[in-house]
């Protein structure tokens, strides 16, 4: 078993690499190779799936993520709100209600029920 160093990527740089497998777009995978001038290792392509998954970096959700705080504007029902994880409503009569959205999609968009019950792990802990 030989390790894919810096210096056999350098060496073989149209090695077939499992870019799609780790979730990656073609148009992401051509990014990568462009940053590090060659061809990733195999723990540079798992490093840079990871870090620009959906989990991670929102690639998806970002576009819509930073409007929060944007279009609501403060109010005194609102007792925790914009810039936090979970917001929190004064309904009246002593009463709040607080709300939480969820922000990961994977592994909800790609397995339901663990993705739920990450989901609902991250809700917790936020409240």
């Amino acid at each position: 078993m030989s390790l894919d160093t810096v210096k056999n990527a350098e060496q073989t740089p149209d090695a077939a690499q499992p870019w799609a497998e780790l979730g990656l777009k073609q148009d992401e995978y051509a990014r990568i190779r462009e940053i590090l001038g060659r061809r990733p290792t195999g723990a540079e392509l798992a490093m840079y799936s990871v870090m620009w998954s959906e989990h991670c970096s929102y690639k998806s959700s970002k576009v819509h993520l930073k409007q929060f705080g944007e279009k609501a504007p403060k109010n005194d029902a609102m007792l925790v709100g914009i810039g936090e994880n979970a917001g929190v409503v004064d309904v009246g009569q002593g009463y709040a209600v607080t709300f939480k959205v969820e922000s990961h999609n994977h592994p909800s968009y790609i397995e339901p029920y663990q993705g739920a019950a990450t989901g609902i792990g991250g809700i917790v802990r936020d409240i």
